[in-house]
């Protein structure tokens, strides 16, 4: 039974990358629980392992003394002189006590206790393989649902995909191949739980990672992202480097890379924008694919009056106001969008630079501010 003990252990450190060492304690306290259960005994005893000899040995520590009065804890000095003729009183000297049978017993009083430390050391190796996962992409497979969650196979372990996390424009079907945003790992008293996304802004930052080289290599930079699940996102990118194209590095040749993130996210709109310091460019960049006139910027609020053409103001306010409303939160600027006819008509364009500064803005027609509960008034 020793030498198939040992095998296990080699098998399982080999087969599940448990560590030897986590096992031999497992199995030495499974086997002093096993003896001092099934032989009533109270002794300090220890059990030596010689994975050389494939043998396996209970070993009792006992005190000389002049007079045994406690067999189990204690030996005489003649006893101990027989053993070894250097022994004097009070000494520890620790004895073989290996029952005929034990092995049989310490098999099966053993068995529950090491398959629950295997499993707790099995939980560890997969917390350690995906602790480092967070906030990272892993392509997995959808293995059932249920009202709450989409489970998907990782390969060592089943993530949950939860409802809020799901984009409202997908089907989820089993055996589905899918990446997936890994937002939390955590190391529970039932084992390790992982929670994915697919609606996570990060998503959409890793899928560009993993298409465009240039932001790779950090040569092209992802300024910022708004998004809105399964229907449309904004994205903003930087290069310090002026020879850079940053908008082109990811769209790609015929519009190749971005389209690959397209069709992973089933058909999600992206506009990429290019990313400035100035207020004026960028959030004129933002409201992309709309021409825009003018914008009049109030740093103390964080606010700014887009004037557009008359023929333009619906598709920079987008439907349901949704384009104003995803380049607000791309900028973090407040968005106040105006035709060109009704700044006239408020007196607020064609105006003087150098009075710009004293513009009353009044009741806008639409404001978007990067905030969940987006209004329009």
């Amino acid at each position: 039974m020793s030498s198939q003990l040992f095998e296990a252990i080699d098998f399982l450190e080999k087969e599940k990358g448990i560590d030897k060492e986590v096992l031999l304690e497992a199995l030495e306290a499974a086997l002093i629980s096993a003896y001092k259960k099934n032989f009533k005994s109270a002794s300090n005893v220890r059990v030596l392992l010689d994975e050389e000899e494939g043998h396996m040995s209970v070993l009792s520590q006992q005190t000389v003394v002049e007079e045994v009065e406690n067999p189990q804890e204690e030996i005489s000095l003649e006893d101990a002189h027989d053993i070894d003729p250097n022994y004097v009183i009070d000494d520890i000297i620790e004895v073989e006590i290996t029952p005929k049978d034990f092995g049989r017993i310490a098999a099966q009083a053993a068995k529950q206790v090491v398959t629950q430390r295997v499993r707790e050391a099995e939980r560890g190796v997969i917390f350690d393989t995906y602790s480092d996962r967070e906030e990272d992409v892993m392509t997995g497979i959808i293995q059932r649902l249920d009202h709450r969650f989409v489970y998907i196979n990782l390969g060592k372990i089943e993530a949950k995909l939860a409802e809020a996390e799901q984009m409202p424009t997908e089907e989820y079907i089993v055996h589905d191949r899918m990446k997936v945003y890994v937002t939390k790992v955590e190391n529970t008293s039932k084992g390790p739980q992982i929670f994915v996304s697919r609606a996570h802004p990060g998503l959409l930052k890793r899928l560009f990672e993993m298409e465009v080289p240039e932001i790779y290599d950090g040569i092209v930079e992802i300024k910022s992202i708004a998004r809105e699940a399964g229907d449309r996102s904004k994205i903003s990118v930087h290069a310090s480097d002026p020879e850079i194209d940053p908008v082109g590095s990811c769209v790609g040749q015929r519009g190749q890379r971005v389209q690959a993130i397209v069709d992973e996210l089933k058909g999600e709109k992206i506009d990429i924008v290019e990313w400035s310091e100035d207020p004026k460019v960028y959030v004129s960049n933002a409201l992309s694919p709309s021409k825009v006139v003018d914008v009049l910027v109030n740093e103390e609020e964080k606010s700014t009056t887009v004037i557009v053409p008359d023929y333009q103001l619906s598709l920079a306010i987008g439907k349901r106001g949704q384009n104003a409303r995803l380049a607000a939160k791309l900028t973090g600027w407040k968005i106040d969008i105006k035709s060109e006819t009704g700044a006239k008509e408020e007196g607020i364009f064609p105006f003087e630079k150098e009075n710009e500064e004293d513009d009353i803005v009044e009741e806008p027609l639409f404001l978007f501010e990067d905030e969940e509960d987006d209004q329009v008034e």
